[in-house]
């Protein structure tokens, strides 16, 4: 039974309303945001209506401030962002969808203007826009507004989407626009990119930057900044209508070679049944500068090919994609679909190219995620001269799981993780490489031959005739 003191709802009912009320009028002394509050839910009991003004005139208030918001001031402008949403989802939505609407657009107007005066390194306020945001598609759907009225609405808000507070209205507007509205909305962008941007003269332009290949003027950036505004909206509005040719008349010709942009494509292309265009666009690709080839790539060939039902060749690219990559994903997509013990022997052919493989690095991540530590282990003890300790992000945990059966593997990745640090001065490591230091310490009494691997002391000997004078690392082996 939870104790009388415990702070929760039955507990504080107990105080009595009187009580409560005394002590919320002293714990909102000198809160502006907190006060605001409850003025909020004092105003709800008069309706909707008054809910209404009162969050009107905080959105003005807010609009007209100018004062930069730094960081111990950035949580009271969240807190006071996250109450007039809330007011607005909670107190009008219900009872005036109408009102709530154009109060989740006067909100979402606030974006500009608010990023403009703080920094949002957190993510915290862009957090509140793209709720916000969302709640207007469904506030919006509660409404149904004119389809036309809110397409312009729309595409007013996504030409004016500075931070990316937009970045997810069309996809939350679909039901409220309907065929019509999205109609409309695509016809306003198609309009705006067969605009001409006025060109200034070649003494009025504005240099706005640098980049290799010279100055940046504001008027190219303008048409940049603008041919993306109406390239992604064409293509969220060809989703919404299902119109795959219009997604694709979007993309260049250099973009289509682009693996990313080739497999979009091809998944939509083979949603509407057209099999072979959407082999010939997941295969046109630039071959001569592939570089990295995402995973969504290789995974939407794969579909295509078995779609197409080439189930042997979906199951040999499988074996071509993991050997390149490792993945894991490839290798158990490429197992499942063997017969019986047939899984066994081509794993272990898995296990004997990994340790083979280019990137000691991916292979030990591999081995460790697969997974096969005692592969891994030994894969540490053939390549350990080629471990950079550089790589902690998989060299640590790897350590962390080996050392319980595999010590002298541990200790060779927690000595390549201590090499580093000492040997490029990375004083902000030295801490982790104490600790790995006196890890590796311990672990040398449960190893019993090191082999031709210089034992701790040596290893420690050497340290000390290097690095000996870096107190600040020293200073941290206990």
């Amino acid at each position: 039974m939870a104790s009388k003191k415990t702070l929760n709802v039955k507990n504080l009912e107990a105080l009595g309303a009187a009580r409560l009320a005394d002590l919320l009028i002293e714990i909102t002394r000198g809160d502006a945001a907190a006060k605001r509050r409850l003025r909020l839910e004092l105003t709800g009991a008069s309706g909707p209506a008054e809910v209404a003004r009162e969050i009107r005139k905080r959105l003005t208030a807010i609009s007209r401030a100018r004062s930069f918001v730094d960081w111990k001031k950035l949580k009271a402008l969240v807190n006071d962002l996250e109450t007039q949403h809330r007011a607005i989802v909670d107190h009008v939505a219900a009872a005036d969808p109408h009102e709530a609407l154009d109060l989740m657009w006067r909100f979402m107007a606030l974006a500009n203007s608010v990023f403009e005066r703080c920094d949002d390194s957190s993510g915290a306020v862009i957090g509140i826009f793209h709720d916000t945001c969302y709640n207007l598609g469904e506030i919006a759907e509660a409404a149904k507004p004119e389809q036309t009225t809110l397409a312009d609405q729309a595409f007013g808000a996504l030409t004016e989407n500075d931070y990316g507070q937009y970045d997810n209205l069309i996809e939350v507007l679909i039901p409220a626009l309907g065929q019509a509205g999205l109609e409309h909305l695509k016809q306003c962008f198609t309009t705006l990119s067969d605009e001409p941007l006025p060109k200034p003269s070649a003494e009025d332009r504005e240099v706005i930057g640098w980049a290799s290949s010279g100055p940046v003027y504001a008027d190219q950036y303008a048409e940049r900044r603008r041919e993306g505004v109406v390239r992604m909206a064409l293509q969220e509005i060809a989703d919404a209508q299902g119109d795959v040719d219009a997604f694709i008349a979007q993309q260049s010709q250099e973009a289509k070679a682009v693996p990313a942009v080739a497999a979009e494509i091809a998944l939509r292309l083979l949603k509407a049944g057209r099999k072979e265009e959407a082999w010939a666009a997941i295969n046109a690709i630039d071959e001569e500068r592939r570089g990295w080839i995402p995973f969504e790539w290789e995974q939407t060939r794969i579909l295509v090919l078995d779609e197409m039902g080439r189930s042997e060749e979906a199951q040999t690219f499988r074996w071509i994609c993991f050997e390149r990559s490792l993945s894991k994903e490839h290798l158990q997509s490429y197992l499942k679909r063997l017969p019986d013990f047939d899984d066994i022997e081509a794993e272990e052919r898995a296990m004997v190219h990994a340790l083979d493989h280019p990137s000691v690095h991916q292979a030990l991540y591999f081995l460790m995620t697969w997974p096969a530590p005692d592969k891994a282990a030994e894969l540490v003890l053939t390549r350990a001269d080629e471990l950079d300790g550089d790589h902690y992000e998989v060299l640590t945990p790897a350590a962390d799981e080996l050392e319980a059966k595999h010590p002298l593997a541990a200790t060779l990745l927690r000595r390549a993780l201590i090499d580093f640090a000492l040997d490029k001065g990375r004083a902000s490591r030295y801490r982790h490489a104490a600790r790995h230091f006196m890890a590796c310490e311990s672990l040398a009494k449960s190893i019993d031959d090191f082999g031709p691997i210089e034992t701790h002391e040596v290893y420690q000997a050497r340290l000390e005739a290097t690095h000996g004078r870096k107190l600040s690392f020293w200073g941290l082996v206990t």
